[in-house]
């Protein structure tokens, strides 16, 4: 057949079907049910917290967040609630608990150029998810239990080889980290979703293939020692293969997208950068990718990351400095307003950072990051009714934000209600991952009969959860 045959048949007959495949979704399976699948869920984000930090700042989660709503949002109904996190940790990993909590590694996001590679991977975790392929897999072992798959994905998610080996013991558990990579076939399903989920929002599909490149050099470099991705999500040699397939008959068809606006993506990545990495090899990296100038929009972005780092070794007018540089590339972006009245907050010039925040806020008051900051900025000067106000809309949007709860709990300690004060900070250590001081604090706080009942119950009842989240991981 020639090859301008081979081309009209694809066109014909095979993009028709993975048209079909990318709209009807997999049948759920039923021998893991959606009950257990969300109690493993919950299991494995409390072990996360405890054994990792995660990088929630609002502006941090809103965007991972979103980035993610725009994928349900062509995905169709689902089983779960979606909830995407940004893991503190060198590792190049990213993953999908089967309830669908989504977990990327900033050792993976260091290795992103785009926001399209980025929702790339996101798109083909949510693809397992939706598939229900590691549920799918248990349920196909009759002694797999919720326990022991979590066992499996916990050892995973830690990506500690012997802690792996002891997680993993036992004459149903010894073979579960085997049993948890994906296959070839469930690979490729996710591969096909994520490629029609992209074009439905009119994102190329080709950063796909970008992402699958670093992946097959990770692999040849690294073989060594597989990182926990690469050992979960096998074979990128044929993903990248059979994505390229998908790209070339895309581009038979004639599909074209428009340049996707990195100034979101790039920002998000040097804001998980400047609290993942040494500051020093940040700096040498960011001070390069302004110098060679090959990429306005990498270049002037790499300046705000050198803003970012001059404002955490406490040079604030060296930080305002390149930030307004930013700013006069990026005029219109709002959020660079919030960085600005952060950093006079930062170098107590609070009359400076309030009007800048108030008027951050007012332009946008869906901005969860700019309501945070605004609210700090009105506790420092002394306005603490607005600022609890403030803060407590933020708790609405984000009620797993640690730092709202220490932020109420120094807030009613300086009103003489230490009662409600343990309370909040019972929550701050909770969402913090520091089990041992929030039990603490939990305790005094459900005998406490200084503060309202609910709180009382709400503190007992965490206990309880937490005594029964302990026993079984």
């Amino acid at each position: 057949m020639s090859l301008q045959k081979l081309s009209s048949y694809l066109l014909r007959s095979v993009v028709p079907l993975l048209i079909i495949a990318q709209l009807m979704l997999p049948l759920p399976s039923y021998g893991f049910s959606i009950g257990e699948e969300r109690m493993v869920g919950e299991r494995l984000l409390y072990t996360i917290r405890s054994e990792f930090t995660l990088l929630d700042d609002p502006d941090i989660s809103q965007y991972i967040n979103d980035l993610g709503g725009q994928v349900l949002d062509v995905a169709g109904p689902q089983f779960f609630d979606y909830h995407f996190f940004v893991v503190k940790s060198e590792q190049f990993n990213a993953f999908a608990a089967p309830s669908g909590l989504i977990f990327f590694y900033t050792g993976l996001i260091k290795t992103m150029k785009s926001e399209d590679e980025l929702l790339s991977v996101l798109a083909h975790e949510v693809g397992h998810v939706v598939s229900r392929h590691i549920a799918r897999r248990m349920s196909k072992q009759g002694k797999i239990t919720a326990a022991t798959m979590l066992l499996g994905l916990a050892s995973l998610a830690l990506g500690n080889a012997a802690l792996s080996q002891g997680l993993l013991t036992g004459s149903i558990a010894a073979n579960q980290a085997i049993s948890l990579s994906f296959s070839r076939q469930d690979e490729e399903q996710a591969d096909r979703l994520s490629f029609g989920w992209m074009k439905a929002l009119k994102r190329n599909p080709r950063s796909m293939e970008s992402m699958l490149k670093t992946m097959r050099r990770i692999t040849r470099y690294r073989s060594d020692a597989l990182p926990a991705y690469l050992l979960t999500h096998p074979n990128p040699e044929a993903r990248l293969d059979y994505v390229k397939s998908l790209v070339e008959i895309d581009k038979q068809a004639g599909e074209h997208y428009t340049k996707t606006d990195n100034f979101a993506f790039l920002r998000f990545k040097y804001r998980v950068l400047s609290q993942a990495i040494p500051a020093g090899e940040l700096r040498v990296s960011c001070a390069n990718s302004l110098a060679s100038g090959r990429d306005a929009e990498q270049s002037t972005m790499a300046r705000y990351c050198l803003a970012l780092l001059d404002g955490q070794e406490a040079s604030f007018d060296e930080a305002v400095k390149q930030l307004k540089l930013v700013q006069g590339k990026y005029p219109h972006k709002n959020i660079l307003n919030v960085d600005l009245g952060t950093l006079y907050m930062d170098s107590g010039k609070i009359d400076q950072a309030l009007p800048v925040l108030e008027k951050a806020y007012r332009r946008d008051a869906t901005d969860m990051y700019a309501a945070f900051r605004l609210a700090q900025a009105l506790e420092k000067k002394g306005k603490v009714v607005r600022a609890e106000k403030m803060y407590r809309q933020v708790l609405k949007v984000m009620p797993e934000y640690s730092q709202l709860y220490y932020a109420l709990g120094r807030l009613k300690a300086n009103q003489g209600r230490s009662g409600i004060s343990n309370f909040y900070l019972a929550k701050y250590y909770l969402f913090e991952g520091r089990m041992k001081f929030a039990k603490q604090y939990l305790k005094r706080a459900s005998k406490d009969k200084s503060i309202p009942v609910a709180l009382q119950n709400e503190a007992q009842t965490i206990l309880d959860r937490l005594k029964t989240l302990e026993k079984e991981t």
